[in-house]
């Protein structure tokens, strides 16, 4: 995953979400929030998934399908390439 392009995304704590190298824009809620934020700080999905279960009291399962949700999503949009094992 290219960690250089997410740390040069401006995000807001609201979830305003700005790719300044396309110029697009995004809206992220909650949980998409806290998963870009740890990705901008070197977070594998693992990691990812075992701190969502903490902050937003759900399943283990669930926080590793949400992880994987987002990073296909983000993936989609251009925002990252590769995975985060």
């Amino acid at each position: 995953m290219e960690l250089n392009k997410l740390k040069n995304l401006a995000l807001s704590e609201t979830g305003f979400l700005f790719d300044p190298a396309t110029g697009n824009t995004f809206t992220l809620n909650e949980s998409a929030i806290f998963i870009l934020k740890a990705l901008k700080h070197g977070l594998q999905q693992r990691q990812i998934a075992e701190a969502l279960t903490t902050d937003f009291e759900v399943s283990p399962a669930q926080a590793l399908e949400d992880v994987s949700d987002a990073l296909l999503q983000l993936k989609e949009v251009g925002l990252i390439t590769g995975g985060a094992a």
